[in-house]
């Protein structure tokens, strides 16, 4: 039915050709996500996509303001870091 092959250490990836997997696609898709295991589309037994589970749900988390409340501003954001003294274009 699959061929097994290992891939790198101690992990197997299920290897079945593109009209097996066009024909079960959905029940596959099931598997992976319930076996949390990846298998390999092959065309000609050259692998051609790898269909792996989804990332761990990261429901809760959020992106804008994520970060908010985290720093805080210390002194004048807009004083120029260096005296401008320095800088013969500014000199008096």
């Amino acid at each position: 039915m699959y061929n097994i092959i290992v891939k790198r250490a101690k992990s197997t990836v299920e290897e079945i050709t593109i009209s097996e997997f066009k024909a079960k696609c959905l029940s596959l898709l099931d598997e992976v996500n319930k076996t949390r295991r990846p298998i390999r589309i092959t065309r000609h037994g050259k692998p051609i996509a790898e269909v792996w589970p989804p990332s761990p749900d990261r429901k809760g988390r959020r992106f804008v303001g994520a970060m908010a409340g985290t720093i805080e501003i210390l002194g004048d954001i807009m004083e120029p870091v260096i005296d401008l003294n320095d800088f013969e274009a500014y000199r008096d």
